[in-house]
Formats: C-alpha cells, sequence, structure tokens
C-alpha cells in the first residue's frame, strides 16, 4: 500500500511457518486464556498429596503458621497459584492454603463426592456395577471423557461419572 510502511520487508512466511501462523488464529479463547505458573507449569492444574502428615499454611513460607495438617496420602488438589517452591492448593471441599511442593505428587488421583459411587464395566449408567465406593474414597485417575472416567479404586477399574468425583478439571480429557 502506498503511504504505509512495510512491517516485514522482503520476507514472506511459507511453508509450516505459514501453517504455524494459521493456527496460531484458531487456538480457542481457553487455551489461550490458560495461566502459566513460574515453574512453566499451567494453571489450575491437578495433584495429590505426597505423604500421610502435609502441613497447610496460611501463605508461602515455613514462617506462615499452619492453618491444618491433611493426613490422607494421595488426596487430590487443585495448585491455583505459585510462588518459589510453594503451591497454594484448593481441596475437594473448597478449602485454601499453601503446601510446599515437594509434598505434592503428578500422580492422578480423584476423591469420591457422590454419596455412593457406582463404579461401572462401561461408560454406560446400564453397565454392570464392579464396585460402590462411598464418599471421601480415594482412587487413582486412568482416563476421562466428557461424560466418564477410568478409575482404580482398591484395585478395581471401572468407569464412574464425572459428577461423582473431584479431582478433574472441568474442561479436561485424558487419553
Amino acid at each position: 500500500m502506498v503511504g504505509t510502511p512495510d512491517l516485514f520487508p522482503a520476507r514472506r512466511i511459507r511453508g509450516w511457518r505459514a501453517l504455524l501462523v494459521a493456527l496460531v488464529g484458531v487456538v480457542p479463547a481457553a487455551a489461550a486464556a490458560q495461566s502459566v505458573g513460574p515453574s512453566g507449569l499451567p494453571l489450575p492444574r491437578m495433584a495429590s498429596l505426597a505423604g500421610e502428615s502435609i502441613n497447610v499454611r496460611s501463605g508461602p513460607g515455613k514462617t506462615y503458621p499452619i492453618r491444618w495438617v491433611y493426613t490422607r496420602l494421595g488426596l487430590p488438589v487443585k495448585i491455583v497459584e505459585e510462588f518459589d517452591n510453594w503451591r497454594k492448593i484448593v481441596d475437594h471441599e473448597g478449602d485454601e492454603g499453601w503446601i510446599h511442593g515437594s509434598l505434592l505428587s503428578k500422580r492422578r488421583t480423584v476423591v469420591v463426592t457422590a454419596e455412593l459411587l457406582e463404579l461401572r464395566r462401561s461408560p454406560d449408567p446400564a453397565a454392570r456395577v464392579l464396585l460402590k465406593a462411598e464418599r471421601g474414597v480415594i482412587g487413582r485417575l486412568l482416563d476421562c471423557d466428557a461424560r466418564w472416567c477410568f478409575l482404580d479404586i482398591a484395585g478395581r477399574r471401572g468407569w464412574a461419572e464425572r459428577t461423582a468425583i473431584w479431582g478433574v478439571l472441568e474442561n479436561e480429557m485424558r487419553d
């Protein structure tokens, strides 16, 4: 155009670069808005407790008072903020606090939030029930789709409805 400076003189985007530029334009708004913490990992993200006695503090450091102590190995938590080696977490009851990052595991778990969870043979409400689990039971998360999650509870594997558990982000799908 006449009168407007050429911002990219004598440069054309070709091949894979053109494809990359085209794809960047179609990234969903939710993905583009996802936050990344100082660790380089996404926020929020899920984790689980790596010990049986973990202090939860009011702030990110040992000088902050202990608010309570978790005593459940594997309890899932949502990491919502990071400061240095400290992680601000939220649990399935909505309680928040700070935990040292070394006390968290990447192992994915869920906690039963329904009065009674039915672990089924396949992701179908009519499928055979393999196991019934009460509120508060912790299981290992293996896979998820939009409505169902594949879990391991006490060595039994089966499908449970997402609405009966806590430990999976709202739009998260696993392989």
